[in-house]
C-alpha cells in the first residue's frame, strides 16, 4: 500500500471511528489493525491525532499592481532607452528632469501619471521594467588583445577608488562594429577622471598604437587639471613602448599602472561604468528625446 493509499485508508476509517458507538470501535479497531499491522494501542493514537486533508486554499485575486499600468509602464520604458538605459537608481534621480522633455515629444501626461512616475521607487523600476531590460542585455563584442611585451614594467593597481585628487585617469575603447569584427571601423578612446568623474572621448580609426598616443596627447593639453596617473586594461593599445616612453620619459613623469587580467570590470569599475552602456547593440542610442 502506498503512503497516499494509506493516507486515504486511515482517513475513511477515522470519519467511521468517530462516528461509531464504543461497541462498534473495538470493531473497527480490529479491522484497522488487521489491515495495516499496527498494534492496537499505536492504531488508536493514530486515529485520535490523524488530521484530514486540507484542500489549498485558492488565493484570492488581489488588485491589479499599481505601478504596472500602461500609462506608467510606456513612458517610464521610453525615458529609459533615451537615457541610453541606465540603472534604476539613476533613472529615479533624472525621471523629473526627462519627464518634460517627454511632454514636448509625446504630449502631455495625465497628473495621476507624473504623481506616479515622480513618487515610484528604484525597487519598482527594476521590477516592472526587468521584461523589458531581457531584450537590451546584449553586450558589445570584446576587441581587447592582451599586451605580453611591457607587462612586467607596468604595475598593477587595483585601489583606485582611494583616489582623491584630481588627475588620475582611467582609460579604455569602444568599438563602433556593430555585430561583427570583420572589416575596419572607428573606436572611441574614452577617459574619466576617478576623483571628479570628468570625461574626455576622442576618435580613433582602428585604434593604432601611435594614434592613440596622439589622442592621449591631445586630452593631456585639455585637461583643467595636471595628468599625475593614467591606469588602463591590458589591451595593446596601451601597453605599448610608444605610451610607455610618453609616460615614463615625459618632462614630468607620469604614474603609468594598468588592471589584473580579466579583473578590468572590478579594477577599471569607473570607466567600465561609462563604456558599458556605449557598447549595448541597443536602439536607445536613436532615441530623440532629450531632458
Amino acid at each position: 500500500m502506498s503512503p497516499r493509499s494509506k493516507k486515504e485508508y486511515i482517513e475513511s476509517i477515522y470519519l467511521r471511528y468517530r462516528e461509531a458507538s464504543r461497541s462498534k470501535k473495538v470493531l473497527i479497531l480490529n479491522e484497522f489493525c488487521a489491515t495495516l499491522g499496527y498494534h492496537r494501542k499505536h492504531a488508536i493514537r493514530v486515529l485520535k491525532k490523524f488530521k484530514r486533508f486540507r484542500k489549498n486554499k485558492t488565493k484570492r485575486p488581489g488588485h491589479t499592481p499599481f505601478y504596472s499600468q500602461p500609462q506608467i509602464l510606456k513612458p517610464l520604458k521610453k525615458i529609459w532607452l533615451a537615457a541610453n538605459l541606465p540603472c534604476s537608481k539613476r533613472l529615479k534621480i533624472i525621471l523629473p528632469l526627462w519627464i518634460a522633455g517627454y511632454i514636448q515629444s509625446f504630449g502631455p501626461l495625465p497628473p495621476q501619471t507624473q504623481q506616479a512616475l515622480s513618487r515610484i521607487s528604484p525597487a519598482t523600476i527594476d521590477r516592472i521594467l526587468s521584461p523589458t531590460r531581457i531584450h537590451y542585455k546584449k553586450r558589445g563584442r570584446s576587441t581587447t588583445k592582451p599586451g605580453t611585451l611591457l607587462r612586467n614594467q607596468i604595475p598593477i593597481k587595483t585601489n583606485q577608488g582611494d583616489e582623491s585628487r584630481p588627475g588620475f585617469l582611467e582609460a579604455d575603447t569602444v568599438a563602433h562594429c556593430g555585430d561583427s569584427l570583420a572589416g575596419m571601423f572607428a573606436y572611441t578612446l574614452h577617459i574619466v577622471d576617478i576623483a571628479t568623474g570628468w570625461t574626455e572621448q576622442r576618435p580613433v580609426w582602428e585604434k593604432g598604437q601611435t594614434d592613440i598616443l596622439k589622442q592621449i596627447q591631445n586630452i593631456q593639453s585639455s585637461l583643467p587639471f595636471p595628468l599625475l596617473g593614467f591606469d588602463c586594461d591590458n589591451g595593446s593599445e596601451f601597453l605599448n613602448h610608444h605610451l610607455y616612453r610618453h609616460f615614463s620619459q615625459g618632462p614630468k613623469l607620469i604614474q603609468f599602472t594598468r588592471s589584473r587580467a580579466y579583473h578590468k570590470k572590478e579594477d577599471n569599475a569607473h570607466i567600465e561604468k561609462k563604456t558599458g552602456p556605449l557598447s549595448a547593440n541597443g536602439s536607445a542610442t536613436n532615441a530623440s528625446i532629450t531632458p
